[in-house]
């Protein structure tokens, strides 16, 4: 576009075209050479010459551009990078890049300016022959002799043409049935009318028409390509982009895992308390270890738990008691945990045997010296050899093995696995002498039926131990489904607050992404200069552009993955954490780390995509 002026091409006024109309034009109308060549270095000779091509949804005539590269007498460089090609072999390459495109003018901008003499003569000759085959060279020069070249020649001071001569092999006498451009110049306030003439001529209507195909699977392939080249080439720049994602990436795995797994590890020790549980404890009631109120304390019986068995709401009742033993078989000692339950324990508690069985009715009311053993007791006592039907010592009194339980696991303050469980009339009057029961597990019928339980539980101890209003706190009843509520609450929000912080560390990632994008549009500026100059269209730089950082994002995401699942693996095998990646994890972190590129790559692609050509290929 011109500063100032009109400036018309075959009749149409070009002003007010569209960007898009107007990259189609320079790839189909025109042909540029450049003085300082602007060739890619990533790519190959073949690749420069290739570029006009994919530009116009012709990649599939790649043998064109080996046909000019051919013509400008290096068919044997074309696998050659510009670094490894002399002055004059750039320039050539440079010249078979305008010519790829069938164009009807060639614009040469000082095409010797940067060679030497020889090197020049070379080029002015190819110049030369492409004139003789009917292309229009239009040619800018501050040297006389290369001018000598043209059978026409404008010469213009201080942007106003003062002269226009034609040479004695002027081929402008041609046949008046050739059709002829006229390209008028407005040029402060003078009109200038030159006719070119070019056999051939396309109307300009048809070549504006010819509108740039949308990306399809080919030319995003062009695209992915590209954008591999560039980072590979900026190895550095890139390596640092993909940082950030990778270690806010990394960040998230680890994150999620370690709350996942924490997750998990709660979930299995709720499961191990049961559903729909009410512990009655004797003792006041007390709020975070602080006792609400004095007075006697009740002592629960086993009569009292039949008691409770009995109302309507209740399905299940287990009497419980514990204390801890010293257990001894053969050489081996080990004191642990001892708890006396009722036969429905097991249901209640997620507790039956993953080997064995565990006490039945019978063996209850006969207070039978059975134990059903937990993982550790069962390592330390009978190490590799089956525990089921051995006999063990508890407090010097023999009692058989006939059961293990299933695996609780532990933590900081507590081995759930290092237990034994007898039957609570055992433990009474066998192995303790006690005549009450620590506390009454209740599992009652339905969630909605907990509060009307909890008080029918309350009225019943009342009544069977008549107290009175002073007395009523001498007990208290805990609601495990509250305390599950809580802790899955915790859970939950530890979760949200270790995503939020790996969130922020994509984000920062994310920046850093736009930040070195930005600078990459900084040092590329010529080289999208380029590409524009040769017909690439705003959404196609825009396109390369973000393709460049959604692969950076993909490539440090993936390698963030296998980063943040060997930091949950070191958690998990060293601090003893559980940690758990699940494939949520893995999708979120991919997909928000793809949503980063793009959205952190959207404006550095967009400013890239709204650099003005002539602006970006004189940027130093």
């Amino acid at each position: 576009r011109p500063d100032s002026g009109t400036y018309n091409l075959a009749g149409r006024k070009i002003n007010n075209l569209k960007d898009s109309q107007l990259a189609v034009l320079r790839n189909n109308l025109a042909g540029f050479v450049f003085q300082q060549f602007f060739l890619l270095s990533q790519v190959n000779a073949l690749e420069n010459v290739e570029m006009p091509l994919i530009y116009a949804g012709k990649r599939h005539l790649r043998q064109k551009a080996r046909e000019k590269i051919n013509e400008v007498g290096l068919s044997s460089r074309e696998s050659h990078r510009p670094n490894e090609l002399s002055g004059g072999e750039q320039q050539r390459i440079a010249i078979a890049r305008s010519l790829v495109n069938d164009p009807l003018v060639i614009l040469a901008d000082e095409p010797t300016g940067n060679l030497d003499t020889v090197s020049g003569k070379e080029i002015m000759t190819i110049l030369e022959d492409l004139n003789k085959k009917g292309k229009t060279i239009i040619m800018v020069t501050h040297e006389n002799e290369i001018a000598q070249y043209a059978r026409r020649i404008i010469r213009m001071r201080d942007g106003q043409i003062i002269s226009d001569q034609r040479t004695e092999s002027d081929p402008g006498q041609r046949s008046t049935s050739e059709t002829k451009t006229e390209i008028q110049v407005q040029e402060k306030g003078e009109k200038y009318s030159p006719i070119k003439e070019q056999r051939n001529m396309i109307p300009l209507e048809t070549i504006l028409s010819q509108s740039h195909q949308s990306v399809g699977k080919a030319e995003f392939m062009d695209h992915l390509r590209q954008a591999g080249r560039a980072i590979i080439t900026h190895k550095m720049r890139s390596a640092l982009s993909m940082l950030g994602i990778l270690i806010g990436v990394a960040a998230v795995i680890a994150m999620l895992a370690l709350g996942q797994g924490a997750k998990e590890s709660m979930e299995q020790r709720l499961a191990s308390l049961g559903s729909n549980l009410l512990i009655v404890r004797p003792g006041a009631s007390r709020r975070h270890g602080v006792a609400l109120a004095s007075g006697t304390v009740t002592r629960f019986t086993l009569d009292d738990a039949r008691a409770i068995a009995e109302l309507n709401m209740v399905k299940a009742v287990s009497p419980e008691l514990g204390s801890r033993a010293q257990l001894v078989r053969g050489n081996k000692n080990w004191n642990t945990y001892i708890r006396g339950t009722g036969v429905d324990y097991g249901v209640m508690r997620a507790s039956v045997p993953g080997f064995g069985r565990f006490f039945n009715q019978e063996e209850f009311d006969q207070r039978q010296k059975v134990a059903v053993i937990g993982l550790t007791v069962a390592k330390e006592l009978f190490g590799e050899e089956n525990p089921i039907g051995r006999i063990m010592k508890i407090n010097k009194i023999n009692f058989q093995v006939i059961g293990v339980l299933p695996e609780k696991g532990a933590n900081a303050w507590r081995n759930f696995d290092d237990v034994v469980i007898i039957p609570v009339t055992t433990a009474m009057y066998r192995v303790l002498g006690r005549k009450y029961i620590g506390s009454v597990n209740v599992q009652v019928a339905a969630p909605d039926l907990m509060e009307e339980a909890q008080e029918a539980i309350k009225q019943v101890i009342i009544q069977r131990h008549h107290l009175k209003k002073k007395d009523e706190n001498s007990f208290n009843i805990r609601n495990l489904a509250e305390i599950q509520e809580t802790l899955e609450s915790t859970t939950k929000t530890m979760g949200w607050l270790l995503g939020s912080i790996a969130a922020i560390s994509l984000l920062v990632g994310g920046i850093g992404i736009m930040n070195i994008m930005l600078v990459s549009v900084t040092e590329r500026t010529r080289e999208i200069g380029l590409r524009k100059a040769i017909g690439a269209q705003a959404k196609d730089i825009m396109t390369q552009f973000l393709i460049e950082a959604v692969v950076m994002t993909i490539v440090g995401g993936c390698l963030g993955i296998i980063l943040g699942a060997s930091i949950a693996f070191l958690m998990s095998a060293l601090a003893g954490w559980g940690t758990t990646v699940s494939m949520f994890s893995v999708i979120l972190a991919t997909g928000f780390s793809v949503s980063v590129g793009l959205f952190f790559g959207l404006w550095p692609a967009r400013q890239a995509a709204r650099l003005n050509p002539i602006e970006a290929l004189r940027y130093e």
